[in-house]
């Protein structure tokens, strides 16, 4: 019995003295110890787990080749080979984190980003329509983020020292060349589009994306929904029109239709609200659009959308060169616009985003000098008989893109692509005495794109791209390279930075100009702080924009300025910050927004470089929104401030040089708007008609607001340029069949 204790004794020996120990320590790629990590050698029962301080220690009978296997969640695993002796093994390891869209940081420099996959958005649809200043209208609404002016008097986006037309707007990749309706004196038009039919928005004021070009200051980039959740029907109606239309999805829910009529009268509202100008015929629009979704067998989709709309006006204001006459200005419109886009998988991880746009606009507009008695007023004094004009304007545009993505490993990509774009403007003159003078500018430009996002680890990336592109109407090509970096500094926090050069052609109104032409320049430098969780925001921005070769403009003998040479230049520099809160005081979604502008630029007939006519150098925004539940009701408040702009009358001199003869600031600019939204169907389970009722006021307070001055020919006198009226009402129903659409109306985010 000894004899055996003895032996078993002496094999249990030999075999401890068979096995060797291997250990280690487990880093991540900051060489911080990582707790947890299973190591173990592949296909085998030995193995440890790392303590805190990343070591870890296990013995083995195995020898030879092996491969030592380290694990962890949120890491890549990593196999190392390994060769197994008689002494013991050292093994430290590296484990690289997985990059993945949670953790992942976010390249977000310049851009404010409202999407399905963003759930942290800025601006949604919702909080468009719930924006009281906004009255319903897309661009409106982003006038209370940082980097936009408060200018009434045209339309558009201007953006950190910016012209309207260096912001350009896409839809789902194509620009839109008319998003607004057409131009009136001294009124601002509202967009065309229904901020409902966009999932996603994406707003840069600054170092936007290589996808896009021909825009100098700002991109908004709007994504069309998809299919509806179900067939259903809406109808409004309101103090201003009546719409309806219908969405109808297929039985296997793979693809759908939709109609849309929408009939604007503004008849009652102005007869109502008095109007400054003197409306001869009130604004009254028709429009319809119609589209279709078709979803493809690997999940992309095939979406058409098609939009036509009528619009007329007339008003009389007075001659500013007279205390009698009046000036009657009428414009005519008819607009078109066709947009078919496919997005699918390809294969082999590659993605396809192809689409063909073309729209048309013609505006018939005709002005003429009146008497007292509303009647044509005649003279043998040149001023006032060029005041009688007729200007037919038309104009195709056509544009066919091109995008190809493939995901490589982790969250990295790659994107290139092609656009052209091709337009075709024609105006006609005709002067008082019948005199026609006709100009037709066309335009082929072509664009190549290629851009990569680059992940190195969860808290550092990066996108780099340029953007290649040749204009027939210029003659020559620009290569426009962008850059823009991330680092993520804490726990939903990051600092990012934004470079990039950005080419424009001149505007068309400008046109023809003389030959020799380049294309206007914007260098783009942008540093961002931000930290952004599901219920709080914040962003702050430093940026500085440097303006080349601005166009410089000049009038021919038709009093038509032309642009001349591109001697302009100009900078913006400044400071923004953005806070939004959705969590601090129930039930109430609150942002707060600041900017500091110092921008300084020389263009069109500026004698020197002065601060633009449409900058303020102080804006700010401050929108609070609060849900009753007993009530059903919403409260919507906002309140726009902006520091007084510049306003300068710029004439030519005895040596025919252009000098500023008269120059000044306008009064600050506030205005307060309210809303109240009422959903008396909420909690109601058996009704399938959903009502939502809005009254709406801009201006509550009625606050004086002047924009700019208009000054009369040798500038004796001047004249302030006001809103139409003192405030706006708005009283509406929105009814939904077949779908329970009032929960949209509350911020889904309370």
């Amino acid at each position: 019995m000894k004899q055996s204790l003895f032996l078993v004794f002496i094999l249990a020996f030999c075999t401890v003295k068979a096995q060797i120990s291997i250990s280690g320590h487990i880093t991540d790629s900051k060489n911080r110890p990582l707790r947890g990590v299973s190591v173990a050698l592949k296909n085998t029962y030995d193995g440890a787990t790392t303590d805190s301080a990343g070591r870890y220690f296990f013995a083995t009978s195995e020898k030879s080749d092996q491969l030592l296997e380290a694990t962890i969640s949120g890491y890549y695993t990593i196999s190392k080979k390994i060769i197994i002796g008689p002494a013991d093994l050292i093994q430290d390891i590296f484990l690289k984190e997985q990059i993945t869209e949670l953790k992942a940081v976010v390249i977000s420099a310049g851009s404010f980003e409202a999407s399905d996959k963003n759930k942290g958005a800025v601006l949604s649809d919702i909080d468009i329509v719930t924006t009281p200043s906004a009255n319903g209208d897309l661009t409106s609404a982003f006038k209370s983020l940082p980097g936009t002016q408060q200018v009434g008097e045209s339309e558009g986006l201007f953006v950190r020292g910016g012209t309207a037309t260096e912001s350009k707007i896409f839809i789902d990749g194509n620009l839109v060349n008319n998003f607004f309706y057409s131009s009136t004196p001294g009124i601002a038009t509202r967009g065309r589009f229904n901020p409902f039919l966009f999932k996603g928005t994406i707003f840069s004021t600054g170092g936007y994306s290589a996808l896009y070009g021909q825009a100098l200051s700002s991109a908004l980039i709007l994504e069309s929904k998809d299919l509806p959740e179900k067939t259903e029907a809406d109808l409004s109606l309101s103090v201003v029109g009546v719409g309806g239309g219908i969405q109808h999805l297929s039985k296997d829910k793979k693809s759908s239709w939709g109609v849309s009529v929408n009939y604007t009268n503004l008849w009652l509202a102005f007869n109502v609200i008095k109007q400054k100008q003197d409306f001869f015929e009130v604004p009254l629009v028709k429009q319809a659009d119609a589209n279709f979704r078709i979803k493809t067998k690997s999940g992309g989709f095939i979406k058409y959308y098609g939009y036509i709309s009528t619009n007329k006006t007339g008003f009389r204001s007075p001659d500013i060169d007279s205390t009698i006459l009046k000036d009657a200005f009428s414009i005519a419109n008819i607009n078109t616009y066709q947009n078919i886009n496919w997005k699918d998988r390809i294969g082999n991880g590659w993605k396809i985003n192809t689409g063909i746009s073309f729209s048309t606009n013609k505006d018939n507009i005709v002005n003429e000098v009146q008497d007292a008695g509303n009647e044509k007023f005649t003279s043998t004094n040149p001023l006032f008989n060029y005041k009688n004009f007729n200007l037919l304007s038309e104009a195709r545009y056509a544009q066919a893109r091109m995008v190809f993505e493939k995901k490589l490993f982790g969250l990295n990509a790659i994107r290139f692509g092609t656009d052209y774009f091709y337009s075709n403007e024609k105006t006609t003159y005709t002067l008082y005495d019948g005199t026609r003078f006709s100009q037709q500018v066309n335009d082929h430009l072509l664009a190549a794109f290629a851009e990569t996002d680059i992940y190195v680890t969860n808290n550092l990336a990066a996108k780099i791209g340029s953007r290649l592109e040749h204009s027939e109407l210029i003659g020559k090509w620009n290569i426009a390279p962008r850059i823009s970096l991330a680092y993520k500094t804490g726990l939903n926090s990051q600092a990012s930075f934004a470079y990039g050069i950005f080419y424009q052609n001149p505007e068309r109104k400008y046109l023809p100009g003389f030959a020799g032409l380049d294309y206007s320049r914007a260098t783009h430098y942008i540093f961002q702080y931000s930290k952004q969780t599901k219920d709080y925001t914040l962003r702050m921005e430093l940026f500085y924009k440097k303006y080349n070769n601005l166009y410089k403009t000049d009038s021919s003998f038709s009093s038509h300025e032309i642009a001349a040479n591109n001697n302009g230049y100009g900078d913006a520099k400044g400071i923004e910050f953005f806070w939004r809160d959705k969590k601090t005081i129930k039930n109430v979604d609150y942002w707060l927004s600041y900017s500091y502008l110092n921008t300084k630029r020389d263009f069109l007939n500026y004698p020197a470089a002065i601060q633009p006519s449409f900058a303020a150098t102080h804006t700010a925004a401050f929108v609070f929104k609060r849900f009753f539940l007993p009530l059903k009701t919403q409260f919507n408040l906002s309140y726009n401030f902006a520091t007084g702009r510049p306003y300068y009358r710029i004439a030519k001199d005895a040596t025919n040089k252009y000098v500023i003869t008269d120059a000044g600031k306008t009064i600050n600019y506030n205005s307060m708007s309210f809303s109240i939204n009422w959903l008396p169907n909420i909690g109601n389970k058996n009704t399938k008609t959903f009502a939502v009722w809005v009254l709406g006021i801009s201006n509550v307070l009625g606050q004086n607001i002047i924009y700019n001055y208009n000054y009369n020919y040798n500038g004796s006198r001047k004249e302030a340029i006001t809103p139409p009226s003192k405030r706006f009402v708005f009283i509406g129903c929105f009814l939904s069949f077949g779908i329970d659409r009032t929960q949209d109306a509350i911020n889904n985010n309370l």
